[in-house]
């Protein structure tokens, strides 16, 4: 990706933190190693971590925001409790 492109806004932040917390389940290798790793806890804390977004944003966020974040801390919660 080129990082001329990125921009810094919910959206991103939100992948951001849904990635790290798929890295931890080890379902996608870490991009600065190429080492697919499994810490459970880290990506526990980073789909908590993704909640406490999600409450201290309520209400003011777009629909597309809130289905974004709704949708990925759904995913990645069947996902945690299903390893």
């Amino acid at each position: 990706m080129n990082q001329n492109n990125l921009e810094a806004n919910f959206s991103t932040l939100v992948m951001s933190i849904s990635s790290a917390a798929v890295m931890a389940m080890g379902e996608a290798p870490n991009p600065q190693t190429g080492k697919t790793e499994v810490n459970m806890e880290m990506a526990k804390f980073n789909i908590d971590l993704l909640r406490v977004l999600q409450t201290k944003t309520n209400n003011n966020l777009s629909n597309d925001e809130k289905q974004l974040i709704d949708r990925l801390i759904n995913d990645l919660q069947f996902r945690y409790i299903n390893k």
